[in-house]
């Protein structure tokens, strides 16, 4: 059945509809903080090729638009009407999931007998079991420490609930009366959605919902590789890092060549460091996963608002991962804080589209993420349970034409914060600041967004902070086109006290009734020279409190009188030297430029290379003692590189035979 464009469009916006209502109808049932308050959930509805064809613009994690029940539908065989999957475990549903909490529920859609359509939902549930409170540590070394593994499974059958399969999972949940709110409000989306498109089909006929689920993803494709041959053909290779991988001080390295042809796109991540025996591995499946393409997602939904959300926009992009690397992890490396390596490769596939079409992307976001969950013993059942209490999200990059977004980096997507009054009603705790962080933003031309400062004072003994994925500690948001890079994270338990000390990275972090704990998180990177940023736009930021006078005078070269106003004279002098300052390609920061002096590109491929020739589970620990043997200062907690790396050259010295031997030893040689 062919469709005109009509009918197209009224079938598209029904059912974008009918996905939002699957999505109102799961926020406003939903039990945890974290899903009926910050909104970490998805939801849509699924075409027979497993790849969804209508999804909400604005509700829930918009990331996931490019997901695929593949994997799911072929594990769980044939379904009938009243069915419902449930899965969690990324290496047996295709990376649906990315780290066990997230739980995956999915429903067939049948009209008249005929299945015509799926329905999914996915919501991040507070608790999975496992050795911590919140089911996430960065130390985990493998998914059997991250909780219970759920593959795709029938939670119901025919409509009658498995109550086995669910006391099982209740057992294992630290907050089983609230998590099972959350399933029951995921069920609920799910029959909201099915029983809309089934009145949408009873208006148009099941042959034309059919037909609409393929034209509507060969529309999406034509309209999105018409955005994509912006970038100009050609290959463009960059690289991002990650501070370490928790269990040792040693950085991790992303890298992506990008080639684009025509409007095609491959992203080929060849070069990406191995695997860690820690949380930060991000499971794929070796798929073109919604992890590794959101940037150029959302580049098409920046560029052509009229793309319709689906699948069909990615169609022209392909994607390589390294089997056995941190972006395709062999089963059972752990993964519960992939959230930190979907915020880099954020960065890495825009570093390569700025590499390719200067001012196409933003400079770099803050890059980090921060879900504060509180752990507290339950005074009635004497059980450890926990909390999220705010998910603290840093700046935006700068880009041509604008400052990069204050508090509110884009990379999450649709997540929104948790309010004060909530969080005091919830858990024990006062929050004495919730604020923009000044100073925080990359300086240049166009500033970056601001981070955030959160501070929260502890009201009772015996609690516990855990706070993963903290990071941009060592290598800075950096800055494109002239823009300077952003000030690193940090976090500062006891501010301001004769108890004040600051913590890199954080577990389960104690703490005592009266204790604070304050986030600071970076801003975005700046964008284009900061020396000729309007000395007006200057000065409003200082009075607004987002840049300080002393910055304002270092970083762009503006001198403000007694009175606040902008002293021209002293302005045109101090500028006068702008050509000592000013740059015009990235800024990556100290740290990197120190790192990069010993780990260059071919040095970290031509190691990485060596290392393929290793098992998955032992390239990593490798990787680690060859790279403290050559820097010795690696195997402390120091994360800053400048005394190790002060001789560069004598660190090589040391390093190239240690990738020689490795090579020798199987035969890798170059």
């Amino acid at each position: 059945m062919t469709l005109n464009s009509f009918d197209l469009e009224i079938l598209r916006h029904k059912t974008v509809a009918a996905a939002e209502e699957m999505g109102l109808t799961l926020l406003r049932s939903a039990r945890t903080i974290y899903v009926r308050e910050v909104a970490d959930f998805a939801t849509a509805l699924v075409g027979l090729d497993g790849k969804p064809f209508a999804y909400p613009s604005d509700l829930g994690l918009s990331a996931f638009v490019d997901l695929d029940l593949k994997a799911t539908l072929e594990r769980t065989g044939p379904l009938r009407e009243g069915d419902v999957i449930l899965s969690n475990l990324p290496y047996a549903n295709g990376g649906l999931s990315t780290h066990l909490p997230d739980l995956q529920l999915v429903r067939p859609i049948f009209v008249g007998g005929e299945l015509i359509a799926y329905g999914w939902a996915m919501a991040h549930t507070s608790d999975i079991g496992g050795g911590v409170p919140s089911s996430i540590s960065p130390r985990f070394s493998d998914v059997y420490q991250e909780g219970l593994q759920l593959p795709p499974v029938r939670l119901m059958k025919e409509g009658r609930m498995d109550e086995d399969l669910l006391s099982i999972y209740l057992a294992n949940c630290r907050s089983p009366e609230t998590n099972l709110g959350d399933v029951r409000a995921m069920i609920g989306a799910l029959e909201a959605g099915g029983r809309r498109l089934t009145e949408i089909a009873g208006s148009h006929g099941t042959e034309a919902i059919l037909s609409f689920q393929t034209a509507l993803r060969e529309y999406a494709a034509e309209k999105a590789k018409a955005v994509l041959r912006q970038i100009p053909n050609g290959s463009y290779d960059f690289r991002d890092y990650l501070d370490h991988d928790f269990v040792s001080n040693v950085p991790l390295r992303l890298k992506l060549r990008l080639t684009a042809k025509d409007g095609t796109v491959d992203l080929d991540f060849a070069g990406t460091d191995p695997q860690v025996a820690s949380a930060f591995n991000l499971p794929t499946a070796g798929e073109r996963h919604p992890y590794l393409t959101l940037r150029l997602l959302q580049l098409i939904g920046t560029a052509d608002k009229t793309v319709p959300m689906n699948h069909g926009a990615l169609s022209s992009v392909t994607t390589q991962t390294p089997p056995g690397s941190i972006v395709n992890p062999d089963y059972p490396a752990a993964c519960g804080v992939r959230h930190a390596v979907m915020l880099r490769l954020m960065d890495l596939v825009s570093g390569a589209l700025l590499t390719a079409c200067p001012g196409i992307v933003p400079a770099a976001g803050g890059g980090t993420v921060l879900p504060v969950v509180l752990a507290e013993t339950d005074a009635t059942t004497g059980r450890r349970k926990s909390a999220v209490i705010q998910s603290i999200i840093a700046g935006g990059g700068a880009r041509e034409g604008g400052d990069g977004v204050d508090g509110r980096e884009s990379g999450m997507s649709n997540t929104r914060n948790s309010p004060i009054e909530t969080t005091e009603d919830a858990a024990p705790v006062r929050v004495e600041l919730y604020g923009l962080r000044p100073d925080s933003g990359g300086p240049g031309r166009f500033r970056g967004g601001l981070g955030l400062v959160y501070r929260i004072r502890m009201l009772k003994p015996d609690l516990a902070i855990l706070a993963r994925g903290l990071e941009r500690f060592r290598f800075a948001p950096w800055g494109a086109a002239g823009g300077r890079s952003a000030p690193p994270c940090r976090v500062i338990l006891n501010e301001g006290t004769d108890r004040e000390r600051d913590i890199t990275r954080i577990d389960i972090l104690p703490v005592a009734e009266g204790d604070t704990l304050t986030f600071m998180t970076p801003g975005g990177g700046g964008y284009g020279d900061p020396f000729a940023r309007d000395p007006e736009a200057v000065r409003r930021d200082v009075a607004r409190g987002f840049v300080s006078a002393a910055s304002a005078e270092q970083d762009y070269g503006v001198i403000l009188t007694a009175a606040g106003d902008v002293d021209v004279d002293a302005t045109e002098t101090a500028r006068a030297d702008a050509f000592d300052r000013a740059h015009t390609g990235f800024d990556f920061g100290p740290e990197r430029k120190l790192w990069e002096s010993v780990m260059d590109d071919a040095t970290a491929t031509r190691l990485n290379a060596a290392l393929g020739h290793l098992p998955a589970s032992a390239r990593t620990t490798r990787r680690r003692l060859i790279l403290e043997a050559a820097i010795p200062a690696l195997a402390g907690d120091t994360l800053s590189l400048a005394d190790s790396l002060r001789d560069p050259g004598a660190v090589r010295s040391l390093l190239l035979p240690l990738i020689e031997n490795l090579e020798a030893e199987h035969g890798a040689a170059a």
